[in-house]
């Protein structure tokens, strides 16, 4: 079982290496082994989406953000920040939102950063995202119609569950240099 284990880690490596240029995470670390995961998952859906993290100035990866909802809903994630092929932080992702909502489920989030400007506002560490941005639902052929609002480009993937939602809200980001 460990055998094989690390043979799918391998295999992960040499598919996140060739999707998101020289970035390469470390296998130690669960939370980078979840991101590279993820970004396998988005190359599959979209095969176009290498186009985007080539030329972005930096992006931050949540693998996993659980989200749920009656009437008052959350979410909450946490992701890795890679800058020039490496990884220089961590983040954590925490949404608050209200109106007709009802359900739960789990998403891979990508935010892709198109300067260095907006990388720094992210990475100043108290970083909103209010409800005007709109986050563009990964399925083949999705990121032909997306376009940067901000510097900043949101992509997700729905893993799992089913919400009914109709609610606003904005999300709040962390970020902790490593």
């Amino acid at each position: 079982m460990k055998k094989l284990s690390i043979a799918l880690i391998t295999l992960s490596l040499i598919f996140v290496s060739s999707f998101v240029q020289a970035w390469n995470p470390d296998s130690s670390d669960k939370l980078e082994l979840a991101v590279a995961q993820a970004l396998i998952n988005a190359k599959d859906k979209d095969p176009s989406l290498e186009k985007w993290f080539k030329e972005a100035h930096g992006y931050a990866v949540f693998p996993k953000v659980g989200k749920g909802g009656i009437g008052i809903g959350g979410a909450h994630g946490k992701g890795i920040v890679i800058l020039n092929d490496k990884t220089v932080a961590t983040t954590s992702l925490s949404q608050v939102t209200i109106g007709f909502q009802l359900g739960g489920q789990v998403y891979s989030q990508f935010i892709l950063f198109k300067d260095e400007t907006a990388f720094n506002n992210f990475s100043r560490g108290n970083f909103e995202m209010g409800a005007q941005v709109s986050a563009v639902a990964i399925t083949l052929g999705a990121s032909a119609d997306a376009n940067y609002d901000g510097g900043v480009a949101v992509f997700t993937i729905a893993e799992g569950g089913l919400m009914y939602e109709a609610s606003i809200g904005g999300q709040k980001f962390k970020y902790t240099a490593k």
